[in-house]
């Protein structure tokens, strides 16, 4: 099987600078950024700019949408020792269920918290891990969610990830980033492992 990448390399680097200039970076405002789609790494690449952002001294917040607060991923236990404010508010994989009404109250408790620490202002990087799929599901408000989102405080960055983000949500996005799924293990039948996938 030949794995064809989704944009191809130009034949010589490039000379000219592709930036934009800015003429303060202390003035630029905050970002919204989605990464969706079918394909891993997702959360994992909201979690990779949570330890930036903490590395430069920021207030990060992390708020879970669909893992309960019985999973003990490698993330969060990174994400405590870093100082990282953490909040587990789902109910765990909906085919587990027994009862989705308890989701969707769920799903509604965990963004009145979110929707509470993006309006404080107290955090320079909020991450709404899996977030698409309540607001998908109608579990949440999601006009709500993107007028939110948009009038953020001026230093609060949001990435919000999760599968089939809505278009309002991507129009709302500074960056977007979708993940396509080329090959997965879990395809062969390899179950998901600790320290690979949480």
């Amino acid at each position: 099987m030949t794995l064809t990448p989704a944009i191809n390399s130009p034949e010589t680097p490039p000379t000219e600078d592709p930036r934009h200039a800015l003429e303060d970076r202390e003035r630029v405002p905050s970002v919204l950024v989605v990464y969706t789609g079918d394909g891993k790494g997702k959360s994992s690449s909201a979690f990779g700019v949570m330890t930036r952002a903490v590395a430069r001294g920021w207030q990060v917040g992390v708020i879970q949408f669909l893992k309960s607060g019985s999973w003990h991923t490698g993330e969060e236990k990174v994400g405590n020792q870093l100082g990282v404010d953490w909040w587990t508010l789902g109910e765990g994989f909906t085919w587990d269920s027994t009862d989705l009404s308890e989701d969707e109250v769920a799903a509604q408790e965990a963004w009145r918290q979110a929707k509470e620490k993006i309006q404080s202002g107290s955090y320079r990087l909020v991450i709404l891990d899996e977030i698409t799929y309540p607001m998908n599901w109608g579990w949440i408000d999601s006009e709500d969610v993107v007028a939110t989102l948009l009038a953020r405080p001026e230093k609060t960055n949001i990435i919000a990830t999760g599968r089939d983000a809505s278009a309002p949500l991507l129009e709302a996005a500074d960056t977007a980033t979708e993940m396509h799924k080329l090959k997965h293990a879990y395809d062969q039948g390899i179950m998901a492992q600790a320290g690979l996938d949480y």
